[in-house]
């Protein structure tokens, strides 16, 4: 099947459906029995779809849930009300006291607290390591190292890692290999082709694609899936079935709303590439993107978001940069259809592996689904203002 009909017909079997087009939803806390038989049989069953307590799961659930292992692969899909809770609950269902991670030293910046702040006070030890590696994980492997988590590309400054080879070292020590899949979004890269156990996602991003949800998905390899599946249940892991259908909805369009970001995003960082103020263009798909080889071995195709630095400015006369801007909002978050934008100044502090050498700001931004030349035009009176005010 290909990728436009599955992401149609995903998550549609005629067992959720039930003869509509949408799976409806299913709010339940209690599901009632009407004999003894009745309910031993659906708690034998309870790994194969069958409602018993609506903390396992509705209909609803199980739908979204069938649809997102269609999509990434794998041999199921765990839900959460985050993409935080997402990647938090997928690692602790596999450490202990006295294990270690490796995390890569770009990761989102939530993902590195939780390591120093609750990790920690567990007794589960962290290293952070360069994304661009490679075979040198090696050396950082220690006997007791339990998971190598990667996110590639990396949160604010893009880097791509090299998956495959890392996740075939990783897997020659018996580590579980964690992807942070959001920018992939689940058909760009396809984590289970590249060695990927457990691929995370914040569906919050492009499956929702609308910024009214907050949603989270790992879906992992038959070897872990028992593993990550009971534990976030024994965590107490649930999510909200009118948040699942609006993931729904959202995955049918989302090969189409991806191919219109990236050509947005592509029109927009070709035109800052040009531009003076500007220094290095982060775009996964440019030459310039650290990682850029790995992109264009791995990936189907990009997105909207990417990154820029400034050749000029830094903390304060970047203000005027952001704050006049008409059609870019400012926000933590990115994948809906709306434009955002970030502005940091130093980049630095967000990493401990590595260093950052940029002199000058970062601009992070997410294109929309606007008319990039709107955009054009807003970033235009944007270095405007950034001039005026660097020159004063």
């Amino acid at each position: 099947m290909k990728q436009e009909t599955k992401i149609v017909t995903a998550g549609r079997n005629d067992k959720w459906t039930k003869g509509v087009v949408n799976p409806s939803v299913t709010r339940a806390s209690t599901v009632v029995f009407n004999s003894v038989d009745e309910m031993n049989h659906a708690v034998a069953n309870r790994f194969n779809d069958t409602m018993v307590y609506g903390r396992r799961g509705t209909t609803t659930a199980f739908a979204f849930s069938d649809a997102m292992t269609s999509l990434e692969g794998g041999a199921g899909c765990a839900l959460y009300p985050s993409g935080t809770a997402a990647i938090t609950n997928a690692i602790l269902a596999f450490v202990k006291s006295g294990d270690h991670i490796l995390m890569v030293d770009t990761a989102y910046e939530p993902t590195r607290d939780y390591c120093d702040k609750i990790l920690a006070n567990m007794g589960v030890t962290t290293t952070y390591y360069d994304p661009l590696i490679g075979a040198d994980i090696e050396s950082l492997i220690q006997e007791n190292t339990r998971i190598v988590f990667l996110e590639s590309p990396g949160s604010i400054t893009m880097e791509v890692q090299d998956v495959p080879t890392i996740s075939h070292i990783a897997h020659q020590h018996n580590c579980i290999v964690m992807l942070d899949n959001t920018w992939g979004a689940g058909i760009n890269f396809k984590p289970f082709d590249y060695g990927v156990d457990i691929s995370i996602q914040a569906a919050t991003k492009y499956i929702v694609g609308h910024s009214d949800v907050m949603l989270g998905t790992a879906t992992a390899t038959e070897k872990y899936w028992p593993q990550l599946r009971d534990n976030s249940y024994l965590m107490g892991q649930c999510t909200s079935p009118d948040d699942l259908y609006l993931a729904l909805r959202g995955i049918r369009t989302l090969g189409v709303r991806l191919k219109q970001h990236q050509e947005n995003a592509m029109k927009v960082a070709t035109w800052l590439a040009d531009r003076p103020e500007v220094e290095t263009i982060l775009h996964p798909a440019f030459e310039s993107c650290p990682g850029h080889e790995f992109f264009k071995r791995d990936f189907n195709g990009s997105n909207g978001l990417f990154s820029f630095v400034l050749n000029r400015g830094d903390k304060q006369t970047i203000k005027p940069f952001l704050d006049g801007l008409s059609h870019f909002k400012m926000g933590y978050s990115w994948g809906g259809f709306e434009s955002l934008i970030l502005g940091i100044a130093n980049v630095g502090s967000l990493r401990s592996a590595t260093t950052w050498q940029a002199e000058h700001p970062l601009i992070r931004v997410h294109i929309g689904l606007e008319n990039a030349d709107d955009l054009i035009e807003d970033l235009e009176k944007a270095f405007a203002r950034l001039n005026n005010a660097v020159a004063q």
